[in-house]
């Protein structure tokens, strides 16, 4: 069993941008709606995701938290784009920059659509209490927010949050 420990930050400034060393476009949809993970009829999230001519399958432990089982696989691209098109709620789009900090990868998340003006970093761990540099465009951590989750930005996007929403120090419990 893979397991995924990640961390997961607003920004406090575009300072990340002129270390960026490359960014792709990735489009990615869910087969477990948002709705079955809060209801808890899904004891995982799955997704489907496409970068350039390369797609894959990735399910992860429906639980809120920095460390989650993940397992991915490689599906062909045109099984991904099919999926994308007929079996998931909204396709979710965004570029992600790679920034290295230190010799720590952060993966900054600019999204596009109803979600366009949402920006966060993830930074992967090693053990869930590892420590990793802060550089002064890291924001505040939102890792157990769930309104942040990939899979909830479809069935809630950015452009429709309240000011409260987008500005909340705490959030309920739901995947």
């Amino acid at each position: 069993m893979g397991i995924e420990i990640e961390r997961k930050f607003l920004l406090a400034s575009d300072g990340w941008r002129d270390a960026a060393t490359h960014s792709e476009r990735i489009a990615q949809g869910y087969l477990v709606s948002a709705q079955a993970l809060r209801d808890g009829t899904a004891h995982a999230s799955v997704r489907v995701r496409r970068t350039g001519d390369r797609a894959w399958l990735n399910i992860k432990s429906a639980q809120l938290g920095i460390e989650r089982a993940e397992f991915e696989y490689p599906v062909p691209l045109d099984d991904a784009e099919q999926m994308l098109a007929t079996l998931c709620d909204g396709v979710l789009e965004k570029i992600r920059h790679h920034v290295v900090v230190d010799g720590v990868l952060f993966e900054v998340d600019e999204f596009f659509g109803d979600n366009a003006g949402l920006v966060v970093a993830e930074v992967e761990l090693s053990s869930a209490d590892a420590a990793f540099p802060r550089p002064e465009w890291l924001g505040r951590e939102v890792s157990h927010l769930p309104r942040y989750y990939n899979v909830n930005l479809i069935a809630h996007p950015y452009a429709h949050w309240t000011q409260d929403e987008r500005h909340a120090a705490g959030e309920p419990t739901a995947c």
